[in-house]
């Protein structure tokens, strides 16, 4: 218990570089050293997502599984009621992603033959699903349920599906959902 005028600063107390010393060695000790193959494998595995290391290994770490789907929100497409089509970039860096599935969460009016429709002729389609968003009126767990009926349809575990979104409210769709994590547009789009 802190005393009457404590600032919390740091302790005065001996033994204080001992006590970091020990702290040091128990943190470089409890993060277990990779074999160089499982790395290298896991960094082949991060491109193939179109990922950079660091930002694949933080979602792995956290969620403990592999990433085998992403959910992409309308806004991080840049896909929009008056523009429903994909711009050049987008569309390459979708169509890059191997092994893994690619989901569409269109904001109303956005509907998934919108956006087929502004697809260039000659365009594989690039998400195996789409469905509307969910939207401010959804409470939390309407978002969840929302989240999880497509993530389930697709029959995919939610522990290994990442959000990439562009706002706050699709930041929380990944946490409502309990999926893998969430990227940024410009995190998964600029590399």
């Amino acid at each position: 218990m802190n005393r009457l005028g404590h600032n919390n600063g740091p302790t005065m107390e001996p033994g204080e570089s001992w006590r970091k010393h020990c702290w040091t060695k128990a943190r470089k000790d409890l993060v277990k050293t990779l074999p160089i193959e499982i790395l290298r494998n896991r960094v082949a595995r991060a491109a193939e997502l179109g990922l950079d290391y660091k930002a694949y290994a933080s979602i792995r770490a956290a969620s403990g599984h592999d990433v085998i789907a992403f959910l992409f929100s309308s806004n991080a497409l840049r896909v929009f009621p008056n523009k429903p089509e994909l711009s050049e970039a987008r569309s390459l860096k979708l169509g890059g992603v191997e092994n893994a599935s690619r989901i569409a969460a269109l904001h109303a009016p956005l509907t998934a033959q919108s956006v087929l429709k502004a697809l260039p002729e000659g365009v594989q389609p690039l998400f195996e699903a789409s469905f509307t968003a969910p939207n401010f009126k959804h409470t939390w767990g309407e978002t969840r349920d929302i989240i999880l009926n497509q993530v389930h349809g697709q029959k995919l575990p939610r522990d290994g599906v990442v959000v990439v979104g562009d706002t706050s409210q699709e930041r929380a769709w990944s946490e409502a959902a309990r999926l893998a994590g969430y990227l940024s547009a410009d995190q998964f789009f600029s590399r």
